[in-house]
């Protein structure tokens, strides 16, 4: 096989930016898929480079200009940013590969502007990408496994790529971790629910953490797992024999049907200082929350009950709904968030507008036969700044009511301060404070009332958001441009547009129908 140049873009910002949340977190989200990529490229003999971009870089000088090969991995909301650089890079000469989400959820589409789109990728699959390495164009080629990987490269060997992101973050590093893939639960609207659950090698993970003891004082981790502590006592065993007890911090993502007051107190053993549970919705995923059939505002006495028995072992818990579900009617599920809210302070909620993203579940598949899927632009499907389901209960303008409703409520200086006495260390209580003066609340919360006042008063806007029309409001194109910046140039022509109904049409081609 020749030698290769090879670079890994790993994307973490949707474009250029100078925000002091993106200087002090952007590094800290990178991905390892990007990084195990890098490690198996190495292991192939290629010479490999990988970049981070957290919007804060200079493309024009750390770009790889020079490179045979470039895969970049993406969420969806950076896919804009990926096509551009495609586009830009493959200028240059090089052949271009995409995996991540944004792949596994839209490969059609990024088909029009990749040589390669990667799905499930174990060594096998990226060893065929290496040894091809052709332009394919104008349409790419879709290279998946029938599975997750096996096995994964470690903390390490992912080391010098891990080591060279976190240096873009000199005020918190947090050092990515994976103990399994795939998730034991049945959440209709979850990309990784279809996946079955697999842990990864303990004495790997084991490994790590001592590895990781003797590049830090103290260890910052974040789990990467789609639901950590699935094997909840084969996880902590592997922490205790690598590391004394609370010497490194972990931060992960977890249900509440997993934070029992047992294993509570072991996490606390063991260093675990912020969980991020899933709640979702007060009329369904009870199996999520140990809650059962309970519904309502019997629901969310015992989850209020259950987060501030979480709070008083875990100094940090932010609690995640999603607004717009189907089993959602009327004011009762937004008046039932802000009942909680009132009962357990100290959680930071975590709002999602309801999406479905392209064929990340098959959920989707009902909503694209339905007609219910709108075709709103990747870069604003980030769970906030568009919803692209069109509400089964609400008209748009009602459902936006109550959004702003709750989210005025959540993010009210009377419930902030609630918030900061509800928890009793300093660095979570600023944390929270942070976020809701931010982005994340006063931000959003400007946001959603200019979404709901053009819906009133931007002839474009309701008859994009009732389906009468695909043409898509100035506002939104403005904003892309915008905040693509210089990049806005290389996007490719129709690179705005795609076909929020592509599943719907594999399906029926499969199917032979017309």
């Amino acid at each position: 096989m020749k030698k290769l140049r090879v670079a890994v873009i790993d994307l973490v910002a949707r474009g250029p930016t100078r925000a002091l949340f993106a200087r002090v977190m952007n590094a800290n989200l990178a991905s390892i898929m990007p990084q195990v990529i890098g490690v198996w490229c190495r292991q192939e003999g290629h010479d490999v480079s990988l970049l981070c971009y957290t919007g804060l870089e200079d493309l024009k000088t750390e770009l790889p200009f020079d490179a045979d090969l470039v895969f970049i991995g993406c969420f969806t909301e950076a896919a804009h940013v990926a096509y551009a650089l495609s586009n830009l890079l493959r200028s240059h000469g090089a052949v271009t590969a995409l995996g991540g989400p944004h792949a596994r959820c839209y490969p059609q589409d990024s088909l029009r502007f990749f040589d390669y789109v990667l799905g499930f990728t174990d060594r096998e699959t990226l060893r065929s990408v290496l040894e091809d390495c052709s332009p394919h164009r104008p349409i790419g080629q879709h290279v998946t496994a029938c599975q997750q990987p096996r096995a994964l490269p470690g903390v390490r060997e992912r080391w010098p790529f891990i080591a060279s992101t976190l240096k873009k973050a000199p005020y918190l590093q947090i050092v990515p971790m994976l103990g399994s893939l795939g998730c034991p639960y049945t959440c209709s609207f979850c990309i990784d629910a279809a996946i079955p659950y697999q842990a990864l090698d303990f004495d790997v993970l084991k490994e790590d953490l001592r590895f990781l003891r003797k590049q830090f004082k103290r260890p910052l981790v974040a789990w990467h797992d789609p639901n950590f502590g699935v094997r909840f006592d084969d996880f902590m065993n592997a922490i205790e024999e690598s590391a004394p007890p609370d010497s490194i911090d972990f931060i992960a993502e977890s249900s509440l049907s997993l934070l029992t007051e047992p294993h509570l107190k072991r996490l606390r053993h063991n260093g675990f200082k912020a969980v991020l549970p899933g709640i979702e919705s007060w009329n369904d995923l009870g199996n999520k929350s140990k809650t059962g059939v309970k519904r309502g505002m019997d629901k969310v006495g015992q989850v209020a009950d259950h987060v501030n028995m979480i709070l008083s072992y875990i100094p940090y818990i932010q609690t995640n709904f999603v607004l717009g579900l189907d089993a959602d009617e009327g004011a009762d599920p937004f008046e039932l968030t802000k009942r909680f809210l009132d009962l357990a302070p100290g959680a930071f909620p975590g709002f999602s507008l309801l999406s479905a993203f392209g064929q990340a579940a098959r959920l989707n598949l009902e909503y694209q036969r339905a007609n219910r899927v709108l075709p709103f632009p990747f870069h604003f499907l980030n769970n906030n700044q568009a919803m692209n389901v069109r509400p089964r209960n609400y008209k748009w303008s009602a459902f936006y009511d109550h959004v702003i409703d709750l989210t005025r409520y959540a993010f009210s200086w009377k419930t902030i301060y609630k918030r900061f006495r509800g928890m009793d260390r300093m660095i979570p209580r600023l944390m929270n404070l942070v976020r809701a003066i931010s982005t994340e609340g006063f931000g959003r919360l400007r946001y959603y009332r200019e979404i709901r006042h053009r819906l009133d008063a931007d002839r474009q806007f309701a008859p994009f958001f009732e389906q009468e029309s695909t043409k898509l409001p100035q506002f939104y194109v403005d904003m892309i441009r915008r905040d693509l910046g210089p990049l806005w140039r290389w996007l490719p022509k129709g690179a705005i547009d795609h076909d929020q109904n592509a599943l719907l049409k594999v399906e029926l081609a499969l199917q032979g129908s017309p």
